[in-house]
């Protein structure tokens, strides 16, 4: 429950919709049911959960007397939610991204409130390494913001959950959806989802498992490897251009829940090319007027393009999908296009 300091603060995130979309449930055979995660104030699904550990954060502090100074190390979509969230309790936050980082979303994230956007190092691990020694190591009041692997961050992300529950309304016993598809880049949606389930299903009468598919593009594979060597294993380096599932190793609660995941929840890994992605990308531009990254639309396509079947043998014409739409800022009506024109030539 929350405390009487926490819920005195507006949440730096919303209750998203939940919309049934007919032409894509006809489709993919199914019952195809859309999180629209993309409309967080941030653009994307890390709203929640950057947004819960900032105002944790703020909750927890031990003095009022200054505010603290956020520091985030991802130039993509989990530096965007820090900015988004601290802007909006009121907090100074800082983001540190390596030379690689497209201008595009440094501007955007200079026009969204970032006090200082610093460029450090090729890869994101040096500029992580350098935002910590040289803003948090030492530096009292100065908060660290990772982007997946953090308790706080698993249960704001699972928030959406209940949100779900609630929204389809009370099943036969169990959880109202039987799949949720979600896509992986460091495991912070994966542990929420899970996590968020694990809970739903504690309240109530046992009832079906529910299936969570946890969905990836070849070369942004970090679980679906580990999955294959059996432990927690890190890829060499990251060749798909879903950019934004670039984790070369998933968090280890991850591997953990995909491995064994609590009772009632059975997870399922599927691995896609980044040309899945870019039609998931496009069916949800053409279908539903909405703009994602290609480490949205890979989640999309799987529910579309017969695979859900490999790993839902029961899947029938009443099956109840979610897919979530965890959105994502990096892309354009220019990138859309270019997708487009690149799978017309044969792209696969």
């Amino acid at each position: 429950m929350a405390s009487e300091s926490e819920s005195s603060i507006k949440k730096p995130w919303i209750e998203t919709p939940l919309i049934e979309c007919a032409t894509l449930s006809k489709q993919a055979g199914c019952r195809i049911f859309l999180k629209l995660e993309l409309l967080q104030p941030s653009g994307s699904f890390k709203s929640r959960g950057i947004g819960n550990l900032i105002l944790q954060s703020l909750t927890q502090q031990s003095t009022k007397d200054r505010k603290p100074h956020f520091f985030s190390s991802s130039g993509g979509n989990a530096g965007l939610a820090a900015v988004h969230a601290a802007r909006d309790l009121g907090c100074p936050c800082t983001v540190v991204v390596p030379y690689s980082t497209k201008q595009y979303m440094i501007d955007k994230l200079r026009a969204a409130g970032a006090t200082e956007v610093v460029q450090h190092g090729a890869s994101w691990f040096e500029a992580d390494t350098f935002l910590r020694e040289t803003f948090i190591e030492g530096h009292e009041g100065n908060v660290y913001v990772p982007p997946f692997d953090h308790v706080d961050i698993w249960e704001g992300a699972g928030g959406m959950i209940s949100e779900i529950e609630t929204q389809l309304g009370t099943g036969e016993g169990g959880f109202p959806a039987d799949v949720i598809i979600c896509s992986v880049g460091g495991g912070g949606l994966l542990n929420g989802v899970v996590e968020g389930l694990e809970k739903c299903l504690a309240k109530g009468e046992k009832g079906r498992d529910v299936r969570v598919v946890a969905v990836e593009t070849d070369g942004a594979h970090a679980l679906a490897h580990s999955l294959r060597e059996g432990r927690l294993s890190s890829l060499k380096g990251i060749t798909s251009q879903a950019t934004s599932l670039g984790a070369l190793t998933v968090a280890e609660k991850a591997f953990e829940n995909a491995v064994s995941p609590p009772k009632g929840v059975v997870v399922e890994s599927i691995v896609g090319s980044d040309a899945d992605a870019a039609r998931g990308v496009l069916r949800l531009a053409d279908e539903m007027r909405l703009q994602v990254e290609l480490a949205c639309g890979i989640s999309l396509e799987v529910a579309l393009n017969g695979r859900l079947k490999d790993v839902v043998p029961d899947l029938n014409a009443q099956t109840k999908v979610v897919v979530v739409v965890c959105g994502g800022s990096n892309i354009n009506t220019e990138m859309i296009t270019e997708y487009r024109e690149r799978l017309e030539q044969g792209w696969n």
